[in-house]
């Protein structure tokens, strides 16, 4: 019996009958809305993947995983040679260092200044580079210059955004200043400035960081802002698993006594990343709608045929097939669009989505969205996710006109015209 509702089903969708075309017709007309409504929803979902993605990678290639600081006015952590000892027993722990990154205003000459981060940094001091920026400078890829000493014009490694907008190139001298520790003298408030010579341009990916990074010796910053060789802003911190680096934070936390704080790249990119998650599930809610209007395709086709197919639904009940097995042929045409649409929907979305990425057909503003070109990437659980649901919408659409076949009677179907 199960192969005759398979052929049946069969039979009922692809029928080569003049009379029968408006079904065919419509049978088509249902299998294209499913595949456009699984095409656009892997389409966007693989978007929004790649955004989260190329965001996330680009910032762990940029920032540490992890930071420890000390709560207080001036957020200066003090004997940090200590501390960065205690870190690096730790077996999730591969790497720690210093850091110092204060607000500043960078000039090339005083007519215009543009505003920046001063990131002061001791490159080879953790068992492993922090950021992709300081492995740069081991390899010999970027430079900053020679030590701070002594009539030394400390190097200086400007991010390619803010480069591109100061109009500087490797051997020219800017101007640094910032408001943090300024001199209180007879004459007013001076604040700390500082000359440095201009090493190199760099270009991490991340709009956000090459539009206002500036890397220079850890030494440099300290001697800019008159602070003591123990004295920094912070600790970098990198592990094993940056992925769980919310819960070594967490656990450094428990464990620090107050006023040190811990804080993972996760939290302070926490706003970011859950408005992508919020958008993620929004478009996919949104677009899933395009599914269920082609599901009404399938209900006012399925209709049509138990109104077409009447007589021989009667004839059928009559020769000893059960209520249960006509059901199931109107449930198997269904699923049968659900599956052909799905998988012409899926065949095509793949595809558009490697050519785009491929050949990155999409470009987009840096300032705007941090990324230069649109990313595209499939999560295998939301391409399960979207079979599912566009397999789900497709049975439910079957129910109605499945139980209104399944109810006819055999004699008064055997004598409907």
């Amino acid at each position: 019996m199960k192969g005759l509702e398979w052929y049946v089903a069969r039979r009922y969708l692809a029928s080569r009958r003049k009379a029968r075309r408006l079904l065919s017709l419509s049978t088509f007309i249902a299998i294209g809305g499913v595949a456009v409504g699984v095409m656009a929803l892997l389409i966007v979902i693989a978007v929004m993947t790649g955004l989260q993605r190329d965001l996330q990678e680009k910032i762990l290639a940029g920032t540490p995983h992890i930071f420890v600081y000390e709560a207080g006015t001036g957020l200066r952590l003090g004997n940090w040679q200590e501390m960065m000892a205690r870190l690096e027993e730790r077996p999730e722990v591969v790497s720690a260092g210093p850091l110092l990154t204060p607000a500043v205003m960078v000039a090339r000459t005083f007519d215009y200044v543009q505003p920046g981060v001063l990131v002061g940094i001791q490159p080879g001091l953790g068992a492993q580079p922090l950021s992709e920026v300081e492995r740069g400078i081991l390899s010999g890829e970027y430079s900053l210059g020679p030590e701070p000493g002594p009539g030394v014009v400390p190097g200086i490694l400007v991010g390619s955004q803010l480069a591109g907008r100061l109009a500087v190139l490797p051997g020219d001298t800017l101007i640094v200043g910032t408001i943090e520790n300024p001199q209180f003298t007879t004459g007013g408030v001076m604040p700390p400035l500082q000359q440095f010579v201009v090493t190199g341009t760099v270009r991490t990916g991340m709009y956000e960081y090459d539009n206002v990074n500036l890397y220079t010796h850890l030494a440099a910053v300290q001697d800019m802002l008159d602070l003591p060789p123990d004295s920094i802003g912070m600790l970098a911190v990198n592990v094993t698993d940056p992925w769980r680096a919310d819960r070594v934070a967490a656990a450094l936390n428990n464990e620090l006594d107050y006023p040190y704080r811990v804080e993972s790249w996760m939290a302070m990119h926490g706003a970011l990343f859950s408005a992508l998650r919020l958008e993620k599930l929004a478009m996919a809610i949104i677009l899933s709608l395009i599914i269920i209007v082609a599901s009404f395709n399938i209900v006012s086709m399925l209709t049509m045929v138990v109104t077409d197919k009447t007589r021989e639904i009667g004839i059928l009940k009559s020769m000893g097939m059960t209520d249960g097995g006509v059901l199931r042929i109107f449930m198997l045409q269904g699923m049968i669009i659900g599956a052909v649409g799905t998988v012409i929907g899926g065949l095509l979305g793949g595809g558009i989505i490697w050519v785009i990425d491929r050949y990155e057909l999409i470009r987009l503003p840096g300032e705007v969205y941090f990324i230069d070109t649109l990313p595209f990437a499939l999560d295998p659980f939301d391409v399960v996710l979207i079979v599912l649901v566009s397999m789900l919408i497709a049975f439910g659409a079957t129910i109605y006109p499945a139980r209104q076949a399944s109810r006819l009677q055999p004699v008064d179907a055997i004598r409907h015209d």
